[in-house]
Parts: C-alpha cells; sequence; structure tokens
C-alpha cells in the first residue's frame, strides 16, 4: 500500500493559528447577515446578493443545495428564504474560480492531498472530465465519450455485478436518482449505499417499524401549533437555521420548547431573525436547556416516562389518551410493566440532568398534547439510535401525540435531498414492491438480493470483494467512518469515479484508475435536447417541488446528472436497452413519467409538481394509517445500559463548525462556539482540562479506545467549553479517524459518531 495515499487521507495536521473568544449569546441576526453578503461578495461579486441569493427557495427558483428544512407552504420570506448557510452553500457553487485542466496539471495528486480540506473545497468548480492512468501523478483531461468507455470497460471486467459499488449523495435530484438506481438495478446489483447510512438510518428503521414509515409525521406548518417541542441532539443555529424561524414562531403562540443537548449552543438559546425588519432583537429560544452526558438521552426519555406513568396512576385517564392508545396502538401493557420496573433515581444520574430539570419537562409533557419530537444525529449515530427513536415514539403514542395538528415526529434531514434519494429507491434494501414495479413498467429485469451499505461496502472493498467504485455527488472518503480503512477500501479498487462539483478529499484517495465527472449545479440552467429542464426533490417533510437555475454553466463541458447516468447507461447497454436512456435524458418529463409508474405518491407526477409549492406526499402516520406489518402504532419496550468506556476516560462526540456542511468546510471559524481561523481544537469542561494539567494553548493527541485498539488523531488544542465533566466533542472529518468501522448502531449500521471513547496524550 502506497503510505503516501493512505497519509492524504487524513487532513493536515498544522494549526492556522486560531483564536478563541467568549461564545456567541444569540444566532443569526445582523452578523449572520453580513457573513452572508461577504461569502456571496468574495465568490460571485456583490450583484450575487440582488441577482442569485434572492432566488433560493423560491417558488419559481432553485432549491438551496444546503439543508431539506421545507419552505413555508404559503408566503415566502420577501427579503430572503434562506440563511447564512444556504448563502455560503450557493456561494461555492457560482463561484468564479475554476478547477480547470491547469488546475490539475499545476498541482499532482500527492501534493493537492496535503491541502487542507477548506482549501480544497476553495479551488474553485471543475470544467471537465478529469483521469488518472494507472501509476499516474496528475489527473489530466479526458472526454466525456472516453471517460464512459472506461467506466463501461471496467464494468465489463467484473466477474459478479455485486463486485461494484454505486453510492449517492442527498444533494442528488430525484430525476438523477431515480435513473440511477435503475441503472445500477439494470447493471444487476443492489449495492447502494447512500448518505443516509450514516445519518438517519437509524430513524428509518425505528419509525418503520413503530409506525410504518422512516418519515416525519409534521408539516411545517404544526409548530405553529405546537404546544410543545422537544430537540433532541441536534444544533439547528449551524445545520438548520431556518428552523429557528419556525421555533420562533412556535414561541410567539405560546409553545414551550425544551432542548436537550450536551453542547451549550447559541442557536438554541436565543434567535434574532434576519428575515425580519427588527433583526437587531433577538428572542429566547429554549424554555428548558437540559444537558445531558453524550448518549444520556435514552435514561432521560425513560425517566420522563416514568414521571409521566407516575402521574397517570395518580389521577387517573388525566395524562396518556386511552382512546388513542385503544384504537390506534398496540402494546400498550408491555411498555407499562416495563416501565414499572425502571430506576428512577439511576436514570436521572444516567442522564446528566438534574432531577428538578427532569420533573419541570415531565410536567410539561404531562400537562399537554400537541408535542413535536425533533432530533438529529446526536440521537441517530449511537449504539441504541434505534432504540433511543423507538422511546421518543413511545412518549407521542402515549399522549396520543401523532396524527394530529401540532404534534408528532420530527427527524430533520440534513442534505437537502436524502430523503427524496430513498423515496426514490436509493436504498440497498429495496422491498420487493418496487423491483416488481421496475420491472413492470421497463422489461428489465430486477436483482433481489440485499446490497451493501455504507460500512459493509467499505469492508468488501476493503477485501477485493468490490473492485468499482461510483460515487453520485458527495465526499464519500470525508463522509465516512474509519478514514484510513475508507482510503485503504477506495484504494483497492480497480476504478473510482466521482460525480462532482468541486475538488475534495476523495479524489486524491483513488484506485488503480481515477476518473471525475463534473455536474452541473443547482442554481446552474440545465438545457438537453427538448429545451430547459427543471429538477424535484423532496423535504424533510414529504413535499415534493421544482427547482429550475438560470445561471450560465460554470463550463460548457458540463452535464447534467440526469444525462451522465442516461450515457454512461446508453454506452454500456447500447441503444437496444429496454430503458430509453437518451430519451428520457432529453426531457426530464420522460422521467418523472416512469417514476409515476413506479413510485406511490407520484401519480400525474408531472401535472402535479407544477402546482405553485409542489405537492404533499401520502404520510401514513400524519393520517393515522400506520402501514407497518401490525397496521397499529407500536409500543417498544428498550433497555437502557449505561456507555462502557473500555478502559478510556472521556466520550468524544463529532459536530460540525457554523463555517461548515457536512463534509464541505467554508471557513475556518466557528464564531457561536467562540472559535476563530482554527479546526484542530478540543471542546472540554473546564474542570477536566484542570485535572488534566491542560490550560489552553496546549497541544493533546486524541487516543481511541475500541475493543483493546487504539487509534490516534494528532494535535488538538483543547479549549474550555459549557460541556458535561467526562465530555468532549471535535469537528469531523479531522477526527473521523477514530471511529471504528464496525462500531455502529444495532439494527441501523449507522456508525457510531457521537461515542467515541478516547483518553488524551499531551504533546
Amino acid at each position: 500500500m502506497n503510505k503516501k495515499k493512505i497519509n492524504g487521507a487524513v487532513p493536515p495536521e498544522e494549526f492556522t493559528g486560531g483564536t478563541i473568544s467568549a461564545p456567541s449569546k444569540k444566532a443569526a441576526g445582523l452578523k449572520g447577515v453580513q457573513v452572508a453578503i461577504q461569502h456571496l461578495s468574495e465568490e460571485i461579486g456583490k450583484e450575487a446578493v440582488a441577482t442569485l441569493a434572492p432566488k433560493m427557495n423560491q417558488f419559481d427558483g432553485f432549491d438551496c443545495p444546503g439543508c431539506a428544512w421545507p419552505d413555508p407552504d404559503e408566503k415566502r420570506s420577501f427579503l430572503a428564504e434562506y440563511c447564512e448557510n444556504g448563502a455560503k452553500a450557493i456561494a461555492e457553487e457560482a463561484t468564479t474560480k475554476k478547477a480547470d485542466p491547469a488546475f490539475w496539471a499545476k498541482h499532482s495528486v500527492y501534493e493537492l492531498s496535503q491541502f487542507p480540506d477548506f482549501d480544497l473545497g476553495k479551488s474553485g468548480r471543475i470544467t471537465h472530465p478529469m483521469y488518472l492512468e494507472e501509476g499516474g501523478t496528475h489527473y489530466q483531461p479526458i472526454s466525456w465519450s472516453s471517460a464512459f468507455d472506461i467506466i463501461s470497460e471496467e464494468l465489463n471486467n467484473l466477474k459478479d455485478p455485486n463486485e461494484a459499488i454505486f453510492y449517492t449523495s442527498g444533494r442528488t435530484s430525484n430525476e438523477a436518482a431515480f435513473m440511477y438506481q435503475l441503472f445500477v438495478r439494470s447493471f444487476g446489483t443492489n449495492n447502494l449505499p447512500d448518505c443516509s447510512n450514516m445519518c438517519h438510518e437509524s430513524s428509518g428503521v425505528a419509525l418503520n417499524r413503530t409506525l410504518g414509515l422512516g418519515k416525519g409525521s409534521v408539516k411545517h406548518e404544526d409548530f405553529a401549533k405546537a404546544d410543545v417541542i422537544m430537540i433532541f441532539g441536534q444544533n439547528p443555529g449551524t445545520n438548520h437555521p431556518r428552523m429557528l424561524a419556525s421555533l420562533e414562531e412556535a414561541k410567539s403562540n405560546g409553545a414551550k420548547i425544551v432542548a436537550v443537548n450536551p453542547l451549550k449552543e447559541p442557536g438554541l438559546l436565543r434567535f434574532s431573525n434576519p428575515q425580519k425588519l427588527s433583526l437587531l432583537k433577538s428572542k429566547t429560544i429554549s424554555d428548558l436547556y437540559l444537558q445531558v452526558k453524550i448518549n444520556g438521552d435514552m435514561a432521560l426519555i425513560q425517566a420522563l416516562m416514568y414521571l409521566m406513568l407516575e402521574a397517570e396512576e395518580a389521577n387517573p385517564n388525566t395524562v396518556f389518551d386511552h382512546d388513542f392508545i385503544q384504537k390506534h396502538t398496540l402494546g400498550y401493557n408491555a411498555l407499562i410493566e416495563s416501565i414499572r420496573t425502571y430506576d428512577f433515581k439511576k436514570l436521572v444520574q444516567m442522564s446528566g440532568v438534574s432531577e428538578n430539570e427532569i420533573r419541570d419537562t415531565a410536567d410539561l409533557l404531562i400537562r399537554n398534547k400537541r408535542i413535536i419530537i425533533c432530533w438529529a444525529m446526536g440521537i441517530t449515530q449511537h449504539k441504541n439510535g434505534v432504540a433511543t427513536i423507538q422511546d421518543l415514539v413511545n412518549i407521542l403514542l402515549l399522549k396520543g401525540s401523532i396524527g394530529k395538528p401540532g404534534a408528532g415526529t420530527c427527524p430533520v434531514r440534513g442534505h437537502s435531498n436524502v430523503q427524496g434519494d430513498r423515496t426514490m429507491g436509493i436504498y440497498e434494501k429495496p422491498p420487493a414492491s418496487l423491483l416488481n414495479k421496475l420491472e413492470a413498467a421497463t422489461g428489465v429485469s430486477m436483482p433481489k438480493e440485499h446490497g451493501l451499505d455504507v460500512v459493509d461496502s467499505i469492508d468488501a472493498m476493503r477485501k477485493g470483494k468490490a473492485k468499482l467504485f461510483f460515487a453520485m455527488g458527495g465526499n464519500f472518503l470525508s463522509a465516512s467512518p474509519d478514514t484510513h480503512a475508507t482510503a485503504e477500501a477506495l484504494n483497492n479498487c480497480a476504478l473510482t469515479v466521482h460525480v462532482s462539483t468541486k475538488p475534495n478529499r476523495s479524489h486524491v484517495i483513488h484506485g488503480k484508475r481515477a476518473l471525475i465527472l463534473p455536474c452541473l449545479g443547482r442554481s446552474e440552467r440545465d438545457v438537453q435536447h427538448d429545451g430547459d429542464q427543471f429538477v424535484t426533490v423532496e423535504n424533510s417533510m414529504g413535499v415534493v417541488h421544482q427547482s429550475q437555475g438560470d445561471r450560465n454553466p460554470a463550463s460548457d463541458t458540463l452535464l447534467s446528472e440526469v444525462a451522465i447516468v442516461a450515457q454512461m447507461a446508453h454506452r454500456h447497454f447500447g441503444k437496444d436497452h429496454e430503458v430509453p436512456w437518451l430519451e428520457m435524458a432529453n426531457s426530464y418529463d420522460r422521467v418523472r413519467d416512469l417514476i409515476s409508474e413506479v413510485i406511490p405518491g407520484f401519480e400525474d407526477y408531472n401535472n402535479r409538481v407544477q402546482n405553485k409549492g409542489g405537492f404533499y406526499l401520502p404520510n401514513g402516520p400524519r393520517e393515522l394509517s400506520f402501514t407497518n406489518k401490525e397496521k397499529k402504532g407500536l409500543f417498544t419496550v428498550n433497555n437502557c445500559e449505561a456507555l462502557d468506556l473500555e478502559g478510556a476516560k472521556y466520550v468524544l462526540m463529532t459536530i460540525r463548525s457554523h463555517d461548515q456542511f457536512n463534509t464541505t468546510v467554508y471557513g475556518l471559524n466557528d464564531r457561536y462556539r467562540g472559535v476563530h481561523n482554527e479546526r484542530r481544537v478540543l471542546f472540554m469542561n473546564p474542570d477536566d482540562m484542570k485535572k488534566e494539567g491542560l490550560k489552553q494553548g496546549d497541544v493533546v493527541n486524541l487516543v481511541g479506545h475500541y475493543k483493546g485498539e487504539k487509534r490516534y488523531a494528532h494535535r488538538f488544542m483543547p479549549i474550555p467549553y459549557d460541556i458535561p465533566h467526562g465530555n468532549t466533542a471535535a469537528y469531523f472529518p479531522e477526527t473521523n479517524v477514530l471511529v471504528p468501522l464496525d462500531s455502529t448502531a444495532d439494527e441501523s449500521n449507522t456508525p457510531t459518531s457521537k461515542a467515541i471513547m478516547i483518553t488524551l496524550e499531551k504533546q
């Protein structure tokens, strides 16, 4: 193995001269507006503020390439229906900088591997297909025709279709995702890992089992009708900033908001709405802020259920909605018997939250029924992620808080169309109903054997069982766990292919041969044979709507993702294939017509998506029509166990900085947490720093402990922060190297990036 290749998988360890200040006391506001304008101006000029950004998330504009938080169904903000990080995302996409053939000729692959992620991303838009030959040192431009020939050649060289891995990022449109999964299955495999495997797979498993649908049940409008909103393991101020406006409206209508998070996050404390003229004023967001220990959420939830049952038994029929429970649920008695065995004092201790705060929270749940529970990766990326979400559902079912206004489940998705990709069939374990409909609509035989998810794909590539890796978007290396193992897996491949807009670390950790295929961005005009095209996306609340860019593409050489899939399929299968690939790429209406035949809820797709704001997909839990095997809301009994430190001293959770979205680093500042011009920091409890003899400015190595093995992430600066004793936090992807490949959530196989056992080595 080429040691330089593996070393290049980890971002450089040099410090950038950072400074630390007091954390911010509020989110957004005038500062957020200033930063958004600054990013837009630096990348595309000041005119973008007036011409480009205002089209984002508008009815006749393009969907933000950032998060999947829904747009209001009716009125959109006349100032700007986007947030600071949305502005950063579109500034990155629309940048005037170019990673053209001259860029790749100037920088060798090894030299690029030594770039920090920030510098790689700031290199500009990729303008031409690029090819790295076996043994080559530099990527070179290649024609599209030759690139597709290479892909088809390597596909034909495989002994079995299951030797190919086809990854998908959550930015891919519905049309591209559908075409992609159809190509992959026509080729003969269900190896369709996607970014859901690493984020909300635990949500899908838990919600499908308990409610029959792996999506949330609330609409955007429900937030304004809620009595109580609980937010678990989520930092909306950075990751979904427009959610703060929904929380602000809920507060104005009298809702009580409970934040549950180990770190004190400014976005959950106070918010100054940049979409209002009164942006200099800020409002309190959380009525209660419960600083759980890392992975203390399940203990907290069970302690709340204990107190709820105690109140119900003291005053029967006043706390639980027994009419709802009798009509719409199963398993109530088993859950109640389980709750009676809980050790309340032990649960309080395990949670890290004071008993008084838990009792105050329980009182809100006892007195109210319109309850929304939100969560994100702070819940899903734990070994007990599925069980924890099932307990959240237990609370909602006890209260009858499903299928009514102002109440329900709200898993908050990250990337802008990650939910739509799954709806379109990007799933390694497809239901038979999907495969049968694909076969009926196309005449192509579909593979029935389940495929590989992200973790299993990495393992297969490492062992030589998979030899071709194709990524439809994303930065697979930096998004995946166990960085060295993932790098080794990619290096083992005969060919790696990445559909991308900008350089990223996955381009420099490659197979024997490598291709980079540049594609259009969301804001760019998509012109095919039959004229201008639009695509569609699905937001995190099940609304399918249009997105159409109107900017000139960064290069005349770019292809859309739909066109890339169609031409690749046409080249591989030939012109006599049952699926008219090129015709479908000529007009995306044809793609949507086929989707109408195959995917439930998309009947008359082309007409319905023309409606202003699109349309809602069917949602069984929202309509009290549960589609799990029991056909009822299912109570579950879940065991709460303490984390095993495995001889370590601290628990580490990976987090994003405020200048970051997923693996994309927009800048080196995390101003909400008071970190400036630096990423290699470790957030620690001040008392823990004293016990370790550490002061600000010291440098430590993070040593991960797992099954008797040690892993190292080098050179981090500890900084004091409001976080529970024994808990720490640091940014990913710098700390992904510490996440073992086989440390995953039960049932969902999601990497446990939020609970890494570490000790510290002072340098």
